[in-house]
């Protein structure tokens, strides 16, 4: 009886392993709970930041490049007002849009981050993928952060960068 308990353990263990999880930043209901359901001010002011970031990068020679995973990180750097980002548009290479993760707006608390994670296997963006964000704020509150955060392991070597976003409007 425990050989069998044992080989179970181990079958379920196994199978665990190679379950397909779901990309949580693309499932729209994680975004809908971020939801705004009222109008916005008219008083708050408009404005869009370009953020570059790295599907893959070369390695050796363009023929060769090396898979990344990607972190987009999304930051309210004020201590008082909340941040409202409105649309979430990510690109590939030759502009492409790939994906909007959400066009309705979403709140994000003073200080706090909300993270979209794009999978070392998604290579959609390629070697010059790119987000644009349109969002809202008071005219008062410091400008917010977008960053991307780009990390690859192969066996014992490790690479990881950052890039961050530039405002275009």
């Amino acid at each position: 009886m425990h050989k069998v308990v044992t080989l179970l353990s181990l079958a379920l263990i196994t199978i665990s392993c190679f379950e397909k999880k779901e990309n949580s930043s693309i499932n729209p209901v994680i975004w809908e709970k971020r939801s705004v359901t009222t109008p916005l001010s008219v008083t708050l002011i408009q404005g869009a930041t370009y953020l570059s970031i790295y599907s893959q990068i070369y390695s050796q020679t363009e023929h060769i490049t090396h898979d990344l995973t990607t972190t987009v990180s999304m930051r309210n750097t004020n201590e008082q007002d909340t941040l409202y980002i409105e649309s979430a548009k990510y690109f590939d290479t030759k502009g492409k849009l790939i994906r909007t993760y959400f066009d309705k707006p979403i709140y994000l608390q003073p200080l706090e981050t909300v993270e979209i994670v794009i999978d070392q296997q998604d290579q959609a963006g390629g070697t010059g993928a790119n987000f644009i964000f349109h969002w809202r704020a008071s005219s008062k509150m410091s400008e917010p952060l977008f960053e991307g955060i780009m990390i690859s392991t192969y066996g014992q070597q490790g690479l990881s960068f950052t890039t961050q976003g530039k405002r275009i409007k």
